[in-house]
């Protein structure tokens, strides 16, 4: 969109101060990209559930940072205009500083990436401290997280008693103070994410986290229901069924190439007579 220009996290700050809500949507490719920013949204994430979504991996373990900068870098041409938050995948920021720094060296060069998402609380705030002090944004991911969904035991609602929900109040103050611009609630009870909106100053990003964060993320397959099997969740809402769409697409097509009805008379190029007498002579004329 000519007129569409990518927020900054000064502006994204602002806008939780004055109530409006910010919109995210996750994509993978240009095509997706390039259809979100026309849609108007203001934040994309190029997240590792590519794993799950389009790589076809049963979490999102297995996703490298190879995999992460080409399709970041897929999703920065498609959409020129929007703010690009790239995920760190598993185990890309646990080690050394240095090796986290050329982690986000790749996502931001290479990816072009205007930000990257880490998941965890405070075992992770020294990472996060280190890689805004290097110039990065980071946009920190608490609650269901999962790149430890071995650890937490599947995927289970997070807050649901006092202690839980304390534990989330301390990792999203203690992002808070590592310099973090934002965090992702992900399957977080209502109560607290409420709770941890109000108590810190960054904007709140829910998904699963009811309806009180500073602002929504859905995964772009969910949203449109782009899968086969799709299998129904609770907090996502279907806006458009393109699976059955597409699905039934490439059904009539190949129901059309097996009885001949495509390609059709409007579907071809005609060579003229000189052509076929090049090739067969006179005599190949009627053979058209």
């Amino acid at each position: 969109m000519a007129d569409k220009h990518a927020l900054n996290i000064v502006k994204m700050k602002k806008m939780k101060t004055d109530g409006v809500p910010l919109s995210m949507l996750t994509a993978y490719d240009y095509p997706s990209a390039l259809l979100a920013e026309e849609a108007g949204i203001d934040l994309i994430l190029v997240g590792d559930s590519l794993g799950n979504v389009v790589l076809g991996y049963d979490t999102t373990l297995p996703v490298t940072i190879d995999d992460m900068v080409y399709h970041t870098r897929s999703v920065a041409r498609g959409a020129q205009n929007t703010f690009i938050v790239a995920d760190m995948p598993f185990m890309t920021y646990h080690g050394s500083i240095d090796e986290t720094l050329r982690g986000v060296r790749r996502l931001m060069q290479e990816g072009r990436a205007q930000a990257v998402k880490m998941e965890g609380g405070l075992e992770i705030c020294g990472a996060v401290s280190a890689v805004v002090a290097a110039g990065v944004p980071v946009l920190g991911h608490i609650g269901l997280t999962p790149q430890s969904v071995n650890m937490i035991g599947g995927y289970r609602i997070q807050g649901k008693d006092a202690k839980d929900a304390q534990r989330l109040m301390d990792e999203a103050k203690g992002l808070e103070a590592a310099g973090a611009f934002g965090i992702v609630l992900e399957l977080v009870t209502e109560e607290v994410a409420e709770a941890i909106s109000k108590a810190v100053s960054i904007p709140t990003i829910g998904i699963g986290a009811g309806r009180y964060c500073d602002g929504q993320v859905l995964v772009f397959h969910d949203l449109l229901q782009y899968a086969s099997p799709y299998r129904e969740k609770r907090f996502v809402k279907t806006y458009a069924d393109v699976g059955s769409l597409i699905r039934e697409g490439i059904g009539s097509y190949v129901q059309e190439v097996k009885n001949r009805s495509f390609p059709a008379e409007n579907h071809v190029f005609n060579a003229d007579e000189t052509v076929l007498e090049s090739l067969y002579g006179a005599a190949g004329k009627g053979a058209k």
